[in-house]
């Protein structure tokens, strides 16, 4: 069955409204006066899978046919929505990359609502097997819908990255390539070749898959883990540490691979709230969040230091013509220079190509 799209609503949260056409329909864009993105919500629906999927949309204002943007696709974690992260979504679109924010109908914030008594449970059903499978499919869709559409040539189809929280990271590990078995769900094949590099924020092993070197050895895109040392997901019957963050970085034997420990925060303080860690904590390690994720972004998906000329996006000439020696140098020295400027905020600190070199720690 060919796959149908509706829009159902679309939501605007400021004023300065313009128009963007997408599969299914007309939405409305807000325009922040003090950014320079306009942010999009869409209710899709997948009617081959009968699935809703909401998402939001951070889109630069510098976007247009004539200089599309790189693409991010976030997947949120458990009880997450995709109003969430915004502090992520907001400054890539900021700096002129796209962010996608699909909403997991089944393990989102849904989860939290109903008897208290039940929670446990709700719990358990969204993360069993079934819904795993439907997080990859809500990304795949959404990528699909929004390529799509008739806006499709504001977004570079060929520099698309992937990005999660939590069981958002399990997401995004599975459309980087993380080799899975699974009871006849076809859960085992789900990487995604568009995908060309994944940020992974407090990832959890993926559980009853055998040695996470086996699981995850084959990832061979560059990518990012963020984590802390008090990064701990503690919930009835299940408990991961920081531990499991590393063994899933040093599992990734392919992988071009960074990693930041920082020395304080919890494992919610990667999400927009601001956690037991304080204010001015979060608010640090959050911004220091964006500012590596956003180096990683560039070195990954090979884009220039910054912006074009009068904030138009990334100029492809510049990209296709700087000598890739030159570009990866410039970005190991910024992944120095943050390194430095964060040293206060940092237990440990690594990047290592997939030949296990230029490495620097503490």
């Amino acid at each position: 069955m060919k796959r149908r799209v509706f829009v159902t609503q679309a939501v605007g949260l400021a004023a300065a409204l313009s128009s963007f056409s997408f599969v299914g329909g007309t939405a409305r864009a807000s325009v922040s006066q003090d950014s320079g993105h306009r942010i999009v919500d869409l209710d899709w629906l997948d009617a081959d899978r009968r699935r809703l999927v909401p998402v939001r949309l951070y889109l630069p204002r510098r976007a247009s046919p004539a200089r599309p943007v790189p693409l991010v696709v976030f997947s949120h974690g458990l009880g997450g929505s995709r109003m969430g992260y915004s502090y992520l979504g907001s400054h890539w679109a900021d700096e002129g990359i796209a962010s996608l924010h699909p909403q997991h109908v089944g393990s989102d914030s849904g989860v939290w609502r109903g008897n208290p008594l039940d929670l446990v449970q709700r719990m358990q059903s969204a993360a069993r097997e079934s819904e795993a499978l439907a997080r990859v499919l809500d990304v795949r869709f959404a990528m699909d819908q929004l390529l799509a559409s008739e806006s499709s040539a504001l977004i570079d189809a060929s520099r698309m990255a992937v990005a999660g929280h939590s069981y958002g990271a399990n997401t995004a590990m599975l459309v980087s390539g993380a080799r899975v078995s699974a009871s006849g769900t076809g859960l085992a094949d789900l990487q995604d070749p568009r995908v060309r590099a994944a940020i992974l924020i407090s990832a959890p092993p993926l559980l009853g898959q055998g040695p996470v070197e086996q699981v995850l050895g084959a990832v061979s895109i560059p990518t990012l883990h963020v984590t802390s040392v008090d990064d701990t997901i503690n919930i009835p019957g299940y408990r991961s540490t920081v531990e499991d963050r590393i063994a899933i970085f040093e599992a990734m034997r392919a992988s071009p691979k960074t990693l930041a420990v920082f020395n304080t925060g919890g494992h919610s303080i990667f999400t927009d709230r601001t956690t037991r860690s304080g204010v001015e904590t979060s608010a640090r390690i959050k911004s220091a969040t964006r500012e590596l994720s956003m180096l990683f972004l560039r070195q990954a998906l090979r884009l220039p230091a910054s912006p074009g000329p009068s904030g138009q996006g990334f100029p492809l000439a510049q990209q296709q013509n700087a000598p890739e020696l030159q570009a990866d140098r410039t970005a190991d020295t910024a992944l120095r220079e943050w390194q430095q400027r964060q040293r206060g905020l940092l237990d440990r600190f690594v990047t290592l190509d997939s030949a296990a070199t230029n490495t620097y720690g503490r």
